[in-house]
């Protein structure tokens, strides 16, 4: 079976049909093309043609009279961190970015995938890590050039900063 779009998804589409589902990594969310099985071993080609696309939880791939084909991102080591501040939450955000590592936004925490070295350095840094294992699902995509020439107004790190920064009295 050949994908090239999703056709809704399951939390906006709650169904009483029997959901397959195609289990994926959460770096698996971002190709454009691959193949895959479900977990009752159907064959599924995903193929993409738009840059960009990407899946997420609940994703429906297929739908039939009586069956469903639903994405599930599987649960992952991650860094979790939950600031105390949204200047500490710009600050995060920022150098994490500038790392160029996966970074994910859920329910007031930043959330980036476990690599140790990360850990000891957000550590180091004065933040408070914690590893966790979880689903990795809301990825944060930006547009933060803090060294480009572009309309800098607009991107997030400078919107958290701007929230961020002490008013004027």
């Amino acid at each position: 079976m050949i994908i090239n779009q999703t056709i809704g998804n399951l939390s906006e589409n709650p169904s009483a049909k029997n959901i397959d589902y195609l289990d994926l990594e959460w770096f698996e969310t971002t190709k454009r093309i691959q193949r895959k099985k479900t977990r009752l071993g159907t064959d599924i080609a995903i193929k993409f043609l738009r840059e960009g696309q990407r899946l997420r939880e609940g994703d429906i791939l297929f739908e039939d009279e009586e069956n469903i084909i639903a994405v599930n991102v599987l649960e992952t080591e991650a860094i979790v961190m939950s600031p105390d501040s949204l200047l500490e939450m710009g600050t995060v955000c920022y150098e994490i970015g500038n790392k160029h590592i996966p970074l994910f936004i859920q329910e007031d925490k930043v959330l980036l995938p476990f690599e140790m070295p990360m850990f000891r350095w957000l550590e180091a840094s004065g933040f408070k890590p914690e590893k966790q294992t979880v689903k990795l699902l809301n990825f944060l995509k930006s547009n933060v050039e803090p060294h480009g020439h572009g309309s800098l107004g607009s991107s997030i790190f400078n919107k958290i900063l701007k929230m961020a920064a002490p008013k004027d009295e």
